[in-house]
């Protein structure tokens, strides 16, 4: 895919994109996007066309990301203006913009726009902390993508209910710290948590971080995915995670649910 030129600001960079032949603008004066975005791309389950929506998609790199898996038409959303320019640019940079959508709105609101129960699949990399926990940074793009500044858990659960259809999936990536909350958000707006991984950094180490899974209006049954262990060696990625960023992997589990199937 060849790359189309577009006008950086001051203090943007481009950095290559895994080994996909993708470019994306970067600025150390925001939050980049870091490995939770990454996951939840290839964790996430795709449907070969369709409907994608991602909230809180920052720079935009996990649309990017899932065009390598799809054909399907996506969006992103992005509350904060600064941020979703530069995800559009890496749309644009990337030649995308018949595939992929940026949109600067609410996702509180954006259902008013793009209507219910439209897409068949609605990823979400939120922010982890609740906005009064923590050192709040500073720099507003950073606490904003770190703290509920701008939506709550349960904002984005009901958010995830509203755009997708009956029986498509919502995926997110989170802190374990708060599985029983999501848990219970999700289940409040009838989101149904089907796959669940954690993800560790080393053997013996906590989990720091959780994909989910969830089907609107599915039963309750879920299945609990052996975890992912970031680093062998204590510095050495894994052979799943060497494969998803210098391999050919797309996906991060062979335990992929299949559209249109289980309930």
């Amino acid at each position: 895919m060849e790359s189309i030129p577009v006008k950086l600001q001051e203090h943007e960079r481009v950095d290559d994109l895994l080994t996909n032949d993708l470019h994306i603008i970067q600025s150390g004066e925001v939050f980049s996007f870091s490995m939770d975005a990454v996951l939840l791309s290839r964790f996430c389950t795709v449907p070969p066309r369709g409907k994608i929506m991602d909230l809180c998609t920052g720079n935009g790199v996990i649309p990017l990301l899932l065009t390598t898996r799809t054909k399907a038409n996506i969006w992103g959303v992005e509350i904060q203006e600064r941020l979703a320019d530069m995800a559009d640019r890496n749309v644009r940079l990337n030649g995308l913009e018949e595939q992929v959508r940026i949109m600067q709105g609410d996702l509180r609101t954006i259902h008013e726009t793009l209507g219910y129960g439209k897409f068949d699949l609605v990823t979400v990399n939120p922010p982890y902390m609740k906005a009064r926990t923590g050192d709040q940074n500073l720099n507003p793009h950073v606490a904003a993508a770190r703290h509920e500044i701008f939506c709550t858990l349960d904002d984005v659960a009901a958010a995830c209910s509203r755009l997708v259809r009956t029986g498509g999936k919502v995926a997110m990536v989170h802190r374990p710290s708060r599985l029983v909350e999501i848990l219970h958000a999700l289940s409040k707006y009838r989101l149904e948590a089907k796959r669940i991984r954690f993800v560790h950094p080393r053997q013996g180490e906590e989990s720091n971080m959780v994909l989910i899974e969830a089907i609107r209006d599915g039963k309750p049954e879920v299945k609990l995915l052996p975890p992912l262990i970031v680093y062998k060696n204590n510095h050495e990625y894994c052979e799943e995670l060497m494969e998803i960023y210098y391999g050919n992997r797309d996906s991060l589990s062979s335990e992929e649910g299949k559209e249109g199937g289980e309930r």
